[in-house]
């Protein structure tokens, strides 16, 4: 996992790196197909990662808002293979962030809707506030999950509100399995090399630049060129082949979670469509 960050003095070191953040990555040819800018708008900043505010296509703008970010950042630790934690009570706060960066409010949760490291490495937190609240103190809007799988080749920007950085590349590709210590994930998004993300990225949106859609979380890479170990996920493919990619970064698709969110905003992992991990 690209590891949550913990601790005021951690602020400027990323666990298992031991160096300072380096710079936003930017692909060359991905500034020149890029439709629009992508900003911080909707983003947030967690106490150790990365997240956002997001909605579904059906969301009303009375529903209460949904922060995503990974399974892995969850306040209650790092959730074991096959556990699957569904409207747990939680008061955790965000940042969140305007176009530029800067910290205009706090966001709390009311509750962890959904969360796992099974298949998937996601967190979805409910709110205290709506789309129309966030809207109307803060003029922002939420960002959209796209209900649609992305394409190899699509142009990315994996937008950090934990560090206030964006590091733009695209979808090379997509590991059928993605295996990292006790946990595997199904059907990973790989970037191009030009996503060198780092800890404390785990939870950042993956935007489609050409639509602004949400279509995957950030969550781990290949730090040391290891085999399948912690912080060192390796692919696995429909034949049990085994592929490691030292210094390659990886997210998970969000178009899965689209079907499993209903009226209200609430999840509900027994909607037609929804392939979410039950508990």
């Amino acid at each position: 996992m690209k590891k949550p960050l913990v601790g005021a003095f951690l602020s400027a070191l990323l666990l298992g790196a031991g160096v300072a953040p380096a710079a936003a990555a930017t692909s060359p040819d991905a500034s020149e197909v890029r439709a629009k800018a992508v900003t911080f708008a909707g983003t947030v900043a967690l106490s150790n990662c990365s997240g956002s505010v997001v909605r579904a296509p059906s969301s009303l703008p009375g529903d209460p808002a949904l922060v995503l970010s990974n399974g892995h950042c969850l306040e209650t630790g790092f959730p074991a293979p096959g556990q699957v934690l569904l409207n747990r009570a939680s008061t955790r706060s965000f940042t969140l962030l305007n176009a530029a960066g800067s910290g205009v409010g706090t966001l709390r949760a009311s509750k962890i809707a959904y969360g796992t490291m099974t298949d998937t490495d996601v967190s979805l937190y409910q709110l205290t506030r709506t789309y129309a609240q966030i809207e109307s103190s803060y003029g922002i809007k939420a960002l959209e999950l796209d209900s649609a799988r992305p394409v190899q080749g699509t142009v990315v920007t994996v937008a950090s509100g934990y560090w206030k950085r964006t590091y733009s590349c695209a979808v090379d590709g997509f590991a059928y399995r993605l295996k990292e210590g006790a946990w595997t994930w199904k059907d990973s998004v790989r970037y191009t090399s030009a996503c060198q993300t780092i800890g404390g990225t785990s939870g950042s949106p993956v935007i489609n630049d050409a639509t602004g859609k949400v279509v995957a979380v950030n969550n781990t890479g290949n730090e040391d060129g290891q085999r399948c170990t912690d912080n060192n996920p390796c692919e696995v493919d429909q034949n049990g082949t085994v592929t490691v990619r030292k210094g390659i970064n990886y997210a998970q698709q969000t178009y899965g979670i689209v079907p499993c969110i209903g009226t209200g905003n609430q999840i509900d992992l027994n909607r037609t469509g929804c392939a979410l991990p039950k508990p």
